[in-house]
């Protein structure tokens, strides 16, 4: 299982993936916004996305898990 983590505080602008879509690294996952900056997250493995913790529009701090990709 592999957790994906946001690099700094921010806001979630959008969410790309639903729980269950297939993933490949590097893939844009989630879009967060961070000193007036879009930074778009990674996915860091292959594989299915198990869980995601975080809504558009919520903030969130730095290294808190935004995803599980299993």
């Amino acid at each position: 299982m592999a957790e994906v983590i946001a690099p700094m505080g921010g806001k979630i602008l959008k969410v790309l993936v639903d729980v269950g879509a297939q993933v490949t690294e590097d893939d844009e996952i989630i879009v967060l916004e961070a000193m007036k900056m879009e930074m778009p997250i990674l996915a860091d493995a292959n594989g299915t996305v198990a869980e995601i913790k975080v809504t558009p529009g919520q903030t969130v701090e730095a290294y808190q898990v935004l995803a599980i990709i299993a």
